[in-house]
This record gives structure tokens, sequence and C-alpha cells, in this order.
């Protein structure tokens, strides 16, 4: 079996088991959800008791709000559900003993890790391209179209930075022999760095940064973060790379 039957193999499971339905309703809802809950706001602080004093000091919402709005919603649950979906891709395959049957295929070790990568990022693709159309039409709807260029840039952007907590999540379950504490490992990761990531200068040569990128892309596009850029794919080779050195020499 070749790196592309084994890649088919891991999204036709993903399937199967629900995992990429979960994430394309998840990430969808919160993409037509984000520019209605901008557009309503005003509306629903005052059906909050004593809220209706505060609803009038609300100015009215603009695209930038429903911009700002899909922009916090996705980029938040898309990196829980980089972690939740990815701490057990190695795990539970060294668990079940299904990754032994399928390295004897043969199957290389390497092949076998990067085809779990790689059906995890194309699953991300698909349902953010989904969250994507659905938060373009409804902000167009309810306000006005944003720049197509701009916001395809902002989902590739948000794209590639949950693929680093992929990555990171995907080694963190190759080094250890439970989900809990893969996960453990990946939100660890994410707390340091968004902690890192507050100190003075630093932020913008973190992963965190593509998602200012992609948001200040509406409003000075001359502005880019390539450094950002260059650590976040910096980050997801030097994960798959150590993930494959640990696992090659794992028993299973």
């Amino acid at each position: 079996m070749n790196l592309i039957a084994s890649l088919q193999k891991e999204i036709l499971e993903q399937w199967r088991t629900s995992r990429l339905l979960v994430l394309l309703i998840v990430l969808g809802v919160f993409g037509m959800a984000s520019p209605l809950m901008a557009s309503f706001m005003p509306q629903l602080i005052g059906l909050v008791p004593g809220g209706e004093q505060f609803a009038g000091l609300i100015p009215t919402p603009e695209i930038k709000d429903a911009i700002d709005q899909y922009i916090k919603n996705i980029g938040q649950f898309a990196v829980l559900l980089a972690i939740f979906l990815s701490m057990g891709a190695m795990v539970q395959e060294k668990e079940r003993g299904t990754a032994v049957m399928m390295l004897c295929k043969p199957l290389g070790r390497g092949s076998f890790l990067l085809a779990k990568f790689l059906a995890l990022a194309f699953s991300f693709f698909v349902s953010l391209t989904a969250a994507g159309m659905l938060g373009f039409w409804y902000t167009a709807f309810l306000f006005k179209a944003p720049q197509v260029g701009a916001w395809i840039s902002l989902n590739l952007l948000i794209w590639i930075y949950c693929l680093v907590y992929v990555a990171i999540t995907l080694l963190a379950s190759t080094l250890v022999r439970s989900q809990a504490a893969a996960a453990g490992i990946s939100f660890g990761v994410l707390l340091l760095l968004a902690i890192v990531g507050s100190l003075p200068g630093l932020g913008q040569y973190l992963p965190g940064q593509l998602v200012t990128w992609g948001a200040g892309l509406f409003i000075n596009p001359a502005n880019p973060s390539w450094i950002a850029f260059g650590v976040s794919v910096g980050i997801i080779a030097a994960c798959l790379l150590t993930a494959w050195l640990v696992f090659r020499r794992q028993e299973l």
C-alpha cells in the first residue's frame, strides 16, 4: 500500500467515523452564525434582563464587526477541534493493533504518519472552505461582500494556523500512550505559545500572528507576516519529522 492508498483510507475513515461530518457542521455553523451574531448583537443584549439600557450604547454593527466575529469564532474553535480530532490519531492505531496490520501491507512508517496528517489537513481545508463560503454569503447579505481575495487569504491563514496544532497533537499522540495525555500536551503548548505571544516583540514571530495577519488584510494588505508563516511551516515540519523519528523506533 502506497501513500495515496493510505491517504484515501484515512479520509474514508474520517467520514465513516463522522469526524469529518462533525468538523463540517461545527465550523459551518460558526461561519454562518458569526455575521448573524454581529448583526443582531444590540437586539441580543436587549433581551437580557436590564440590558435595554446598554443596547442603545452599542454602535450600529458594521462589516468589520462581522469579520472580527468570524475570526474570533473560527480561529478558536478550529484550533480546539484540531487538538480533539488529532489526539487519538496515533494512540488509537497502536492501542487497537491496526498500526501493525497497516505496516505489514507493506507501508512505510513515514507514509503511515504523513497520511494521517494529510487526511486531517484535507478535512480542515474542506470544513474551512464551507465555513468561509457561509460566512462570506451571510456577511454579504447582512452587510456587504468582503474583499474576495482578502477573505480567501484569511481562511487559508487560519488553515495553516490549525495545521500547526494538528502537527503538534500528532507528535504528542506518537509520544504518549493515551489520548488524554496527547490532548494535555497540546493544550499546554497552546497555552505556552499564548503566554509567549503576549510578550512584547515576540508575538509577531509565532503562529497566532497568522490570524492577526488575516484580519489585517482588510485594513492594510501591505503588512504581511512572512516570518510567522515561516515559523509555522517550520513547526509543522519539525513536529512531523520528530514524530517519524520516534515512531520508526517504537515497538508495536
